[in-house]
Formats: C-alpha cells, structure tokens, sequence
C-alpha cells in the first residue's frame, strides 16, 4: 500500500493528482533522507507520492507505480549508491524521463 498525501498545492493541476512522485532506492534512503523529504513536502501542504512496499528481486514494476508516476506534475529522484542497481529504479526512471519527453 502506498502512502499519500492529500493536501492542495499551488503545483496541482486538474490532470495531476499528485504534485510529486518520489523515485528512491527504498533499502538505502526509506527510513532516513526520503521519508524526511517526504514529510517536508506534506507540511508544505504538497501531494506526494511514496510507494512503501518492499519489493522482492525480481519482481517487476508494478502498474500502479506506473500510474502514479503519469499523474505526478514533478518527479524528484533520490539517487544513493545502489539506486542503478535495482531494476524497479531504473524501470521507474525509464518512465519518468519517458513522461518528461512527452508531457514536458
């Protein structure tokens, strides 16, 4: 299950439903840097995204993820030392960088 945030920004947008999707490699940054960020952005009245399951290897992205990645407005990605080294990471940011192309 994922964790949001539902608060209104000035960065939301009828066709977003979040203001931000949080792209983190969750074993190195979860319980430190990103939940941190997190709860900054949600006291700042700001609509995060956070996906809080633990993925197991060789699992793949799962759709939803997908989905919350199409209606977030900006995507911020927290790279830490192995973040290229999970495919779900890189397939995520596949996807984001494929977003920015087409929605700009």
């Amino acid at each position: 299950m994922a964790i949001q945030a539902a608060a209104s920004s000035s960065l939301s947008f009828t066709k977003y439903r979040y203001d931000v999707f949080l792209s983190f490699r969750g074993e190195h940054t979860r319980k430190s840097f990103t939940v941190i960020l997190y709860e900054a952005l949600r006291k700042k009245g700001t609509n995060a995204f956070i996906d809080n399951r633990k993925l197991g290897k060789g699992e793949r992205i799962a759709p939803s993820l997908l989905k919350a990645i199409d209606k977030s407005r900006v995507s911020i990605i927290v790279f830490s030392t192995n973040y290229a080294t999970s495919t779900w990471c890189l397939d995520g940011l596949a996807h984001i960088i494929r977003c920015k192309k087409e929605k700009n």
